[in-house]
């Protein structure tokens, strides 16, 4: 939702929009707990927060044009639009956004944190936790983000070609961080979180099928997301604790899902570029593709260490 109304109105609103979309969740818990949710609750919560925004647009008296153009077509939104919203332009809009927030002239540390806590959702902690700084650091370069949006618009059709291919590796590694925190999460309750897994693993997918994202980084970073994700099952024991490799039950692992990371893997190999995504992947289907602990390839797995080594120290 945030996306999409980000693509609206322009991402320098993005203050705006993210004011709208708590204020909607917040409507919508106190009317729904009275009377229930309605028929279509995301149709429901898009037509608040867009009405919310065009009341905060509406006193910012120097956007005056930006508004009118904005009301001519949007303001009127009906049940059908947002429906309309739901089905065909969140996946679109969501990777837009994501290289929107990759924009170069914010410093790349500030694209994470931007990207991470208005798109993928992660609070303050889990960002400063993924990218080794404290809280207070989040919240600034979180700021100095919105400051660079604000002063410098982007289009609100996305970034062109040309902008779309610079910054394709941070849209990648946002994506990489997405799954991780999904994978192995920093929450102390919750070991994994498999919803981050399938959304970092459907923008993957999304961003492969874009021809500039057509890449064999892409393809090694699809493939290691599916080679842990075929783990899964087999990760966490009856209480919801974490479950080290050597006594997972491998019965357990997704045999279907491995197929695809492997599939993958060997559309990766295509070319001469050689990541740290490759690297990892490797790794990853060493294990998978090992029938136990003690036949595994080790001397495999030290090699891609020893590259991932050289390549991301």
């Amino acid at each position: 939702m945030v996306a999409v109304l980000c693509r609206r109105v322009g991402a320098q609103h993005i203050d705006v929009v993210e004011d709208a979309v708590q204020s909607a969740l917040m409507a919508a818990l106190e009317s729904w707990t009275v009377s229930g949710p309605p028929d279509n609750p995301s149709a429901w919560l898009f037509r608040v927060a867009h009405n919310d925004v065009v009341g905060a647009l509406r006193q910012r008296t120097r956007r005056r044009h930006l508004l009118e153009q904005y009301t001519k077509e949007a303001i009127d939104t009906r049940e059908k639009d947002s429906e309309l919203f739901l089905a065909k332009e969140v996946q679109d809009d969501l990777l837009r956004m994501l290289f929107v927030c990759c924009d170069e002239a914010i410093p790349e540390q500030s694209q994470l944190v931007l990207a991470l806590k208005t798109l993928c959702g992660f609070d303050s902690r889990e960002i400063a936790l993924r990218l080794f700084i404290s809280e207070a650091n989040v919240y600034k370069r979180l700021a100095r983000a919105r400051n660079q949006l604000r002063k410098f618009p982007p289009r609100t059709d996305g970034p062109s070609e040309t902008q779309f291919a610079s910054r394709l590796s941070a849209v990648r590694k946002i994506l990489y961080l997405l799954f991780t925190e999904g994978y192995l999460s920093s929450h102390a309750e919750t070991a994994i979180r498999r919803e981050l897994c399938n959304e970092a693993i459907r923008l993957a997918n999304i961003l492969a099928e874009h021809p500039i994202g057509e890449t064999p980084e892409t393809f090694a970073l699809l493939a290691l997301m599916h080679l842990h994700a075929a783990r899964m099952p087999a990760r966490q024991d009856g209480s919801g604790g974490l479950v080290l490799l050597e006594e997972q039950d491998r019965d357990l692992w997704d045999r279907e899902e491995i197929q695809v990371g492997l599939a993958w893997l060997a559309r990766s190999a295509q070319g001469d570029v050689f990541s740290r995504y490759h690297a990892e992947a490797g790794i990853a289907a060493e294990h998978c593709l090992a029938p136990s602990l003690q036949e595994t390839r080790w001397e495999k797995v030290v090699e891609f260490y020893s590259q991932l080594e050289r390549i991301a120290p």
